[in-house]
């Protein structure tokens, strides 16, 4: 399984200090099911506890995958629990098209996106 993030998910998580390997169990509990929210299409719903705290009062993310086999996931979107009750409608659908055109992306394409920085692979060790 390779573990993805956007160039927006990368500043937000340095932002709030959320380090790969927070990312890596996220992403792992996403491929077990171990959802709050599947939004429908490749979108899920996942929380990410704020360092120290709990998972309720932390943080959202929007993560693209498609089960049950897909290599990849993305972490597309988050947002404090505290700042924002949900994302739109609009925001949902906008992430959903992201999401399945990464998650249908060849290998090609995924190393260009890579290349040019739009998107940065989760690293398994800091």
């Amino acid at each position: 399984m390779r573990v993805f993030k956007n160039k927006w998910f990368s500043r937000w998580a340095r932002g709030e200090n959320i380090p790969d390997a927070t990312l890596l169990k996220v992403a792992a509990e996403v491929v077990a099911g171990k959802v709050e929210a599947n939004l429908g299409g490749c979108l899920f719903k996942k929380r990410i506890a704020r360092t120290g705290e709990g998972k309720s009062g932390g943080y959202r993310a929007i993560v693209g995958y498609k089960r049950p086999n897909s290599e990849r996931i993305i972490f597309l979107y988050a947002f404090a629990k505290n700042v924002k009750a949900n994302i739109s409608n609009k925001e949902e659908e906008a992430l959903n098209l992201a999401a399945e055109a990464f998650i249908s992306a060849d290998d090609m394409k995924i190393n260009r996106l890579l290349a040019e920085g739009s998107i940065g692979e989760v690293q398994h060790h800091e």
